[in-house]
């Protein structure tokens, strides 16, 4: 396989790549409000008083999520495959010996 048509071929693919991840949704957070979501709030007297509207329902509340997601396991395998990629790049180049990736070339 000629050169040329190795760096087209390279080339073609990180194209491909680039074109696919275009489509990636993003995570964008929404504010939804109670008419949106369909939540119906109970109006009435809550202590004794007349029904008043509240100021905490009209405006957006977000979810509570807890204490978070342990990212450790992803950290450790992250930079584990990282290194392991690193490793085959370091391995092919030190096998092709000129650092072209030809490889040996017969004598004539």
């Amino acid at each position: 396989m000629s050169v040329t048509r190795r760096t087209l071929l390279t080339a073609t693919a990180a194209g491909t790549l680039l074109a696919a991840l275009w489509f990636v949704p993003s995570a964008n957070a929404t504010v939804e409000t109670a008419s949106q979501s369909g939540i119906t709030t109970a109006s009435g007297p809550a202590s004794g008083q007349g029904a008043q509207p509240a100021a905490e329902d009209s405006a957006a509340q977000l979810a509570e999520t807890g204490p978070g997601v342990d990212t450790t396991p992803y950290l450790i395998g992250g930079t584990a495959l990282l290194g392991l990629g690193a490793g085959f790049v370091t391995y092919s180049v030190r096998r092709s010996g000129d650092g072209g990736g030809g490889g040996a070339r017969p004598a004539l």
